[in-house]
C-alpha cells in the first residue's frame, strides 16, 4: 500500500470512529526476535568508520551480541567512480540496502557505515525496519566541510575521495532531523563527543519497534470461508439498501438482516455510492479481520452510517 492509499485508511478508521473499538481484530506482535539497525550518516571522511568500530566493540564486549557492519568497503565500492555517477550511486544504495534487509532477519545488530545522505534513502531504509518490525536509530557525524576535507587530505591516495567529489556530496548532503520519524532517534555527535554506546543501546535494545505498515501484516483468516462471507453478507446488506430506498425517505431506519443495529439513511445513497462504500468496507475488513464473522453484519451498518453522515 503506498502513502496515499495508507493515508486513506487512516481517515477511514477516524471517519468511522472505531480504532479502538472491540469490533476490530487486534493483530498480534510476531514472536520472532528482530535485531536492530543503526544508520550512520555524515559528510565524507566526517569519522563514521571510527564510530562504527567504537560501537561495534562496546555491544559486542557489553551486551554480547553480533554485530555485522556494511559499508562501502565491504561492498567494494570504488567511490570517486560511484559518486560521480548518479546511475551507480543508485545501484549501490540498492545493493547497500539488499544487505542490511538480509541481516536484520537474524539475530544480530546491523550497522549501516555509508554516506546515507539522501534523506529519502533513510526513509527507504525506515520502511524496512518496520516491515521487520525492528528497532532502528540514526547517528550523524557532525563533522564540519572543511574537517572533512582535511581528514582526507590525510587517508591514503587509494582511500581519497576527490576534492570535486568530496565538495558535491557535501552540497547534496540532506541533514538528518530528530522531528522526522525515520530519523529519530538521532544522535548527532561531533568530532570531540564521546560516543554515547550505552545511550545508543537502549534505544535499539529497549524501544519498542515502529508498527509495520497495515498492508504488510499478514491477514489471519479467522475461517476458511472468511472472504465468502464477507462478500455474500455486504452484497445482500447493498440490495437491501437500494430496494428500501425505492420507498424510504431520508430519515427512515432500514434493517439489515442478522444485525442488530439499522441504517440510519440520513440522506439518499445511489448504487453507485453503495458499491464504493461496501468496496472500502471490505478493503478495510481484510485489513482487519475479525473472529466471528456474525459481528459483519452490524460493522457493515456502523461503516455505513458514519460514512454517510
Amino acid at each position: 500500500m503506498d502513502k496515499c492509499s495508507l493515508s486513506s485508511v487512516i481517515c477511514l478508521e477516524e471517519k468511522v470512529g472505531l480504532r479502538s473499538s472491540s469490533y476490530w481484530a487486534v493483530v498480534p506482535e510476531p514472536t520472532q526476535h528482530k535485531m536492530p539497525l543503526v544508520i550512520l550518516c555524515g559528510f565524507p571522511c566526517s569519522g563514521k568508520t571510527t564510530r562504527t568500530d567504537q560501537l561495534s566493540k562496546h555491544v559486542e564486549e557489553n551486551h554480547k551480541r553480533t554485530v555485522h557492519i556494511i559499508s562501502d568497503h565491504t561492498m567494494r565500492v570504488d567511490r570517486n567512480a560511484v559518486y560521480a555517477d548518479s546511475k551507480q550511486e543508485k545501484e549501490v544504495r540498492g545493493s547497500l540496502k539488499s544487505a542490511v534487509i538480509r541481516l536484520m532477519s537474524r539475530e544480530n545488530v546491523v550497522i549501516l557505515d555509508s554516506l546515507n545522505y539522501i534523506k529519502g534513502f533513510r526513509y527507504e531504509l525506515y520502511c524496512a525496519v518496520k516491515s521487520s518490525q525492528t528497532p532502528h536509530c540514526v547517528i550523524h557525524c557532525a563533522t564540519s566541510a572543511d574537517q572533512a576535507s582535511t581528514w582526507n587530505s590525510q587517508r591514503e591516495e587509494a582511500d581519497r575521495y576527490s576534492q570535486e567529489i568530496l565538495d558535491g556530496l557535501v552540497m547534496r548532503f540532506e541533514a538528518p532531523e530528530s522531528r522526522n520519524r525515520w530519523d529519530s532517534p538521532l544522535f548527532t555527535i561531533l568530532p570531540d563527543d564521546e560516543l554515547p554506546c550505552e545511550a545508543i543501546c537502549d534505544a535499539i535494545f529497549h524501544r519498542k519497534a515502529p508498527p509495520p505498515n497495515l498492508s504488510t501484516v499478514s491477514q489471519p483468516l479467522s475461517e476458511t470461508n472468511f472472504l465468502h462471507e464477507l462478500d455474500k453478507i455486504t452484497q445482500e446488506a447493498v440490495s437491501i439498501l437500494v430496494n428500501a430506498q425505492k420507498t424510504c425517505v431520508p430519515g427512515d431506519q432500514i434493517t439489515i438482516p442478522a444485525a442488530t443495529e439499522k441504517v440510519h439513511l440520513t440522506r439518499l445513497v445511489n448504487a453507485s455510492e453503495l458499491q464504493r462504500i461496501r468496496r472500502q468496507f471490505i478493503s478495510y475488513t481484510k485489513l482487519h479481520p475479525i473472529d466471528d464473522i456474525r459481528r459483519l453484519p452490524n460493522m457493515f451498518v456502523q461503516f455505513f452510517n458514519n460514512t454517510i453522515k
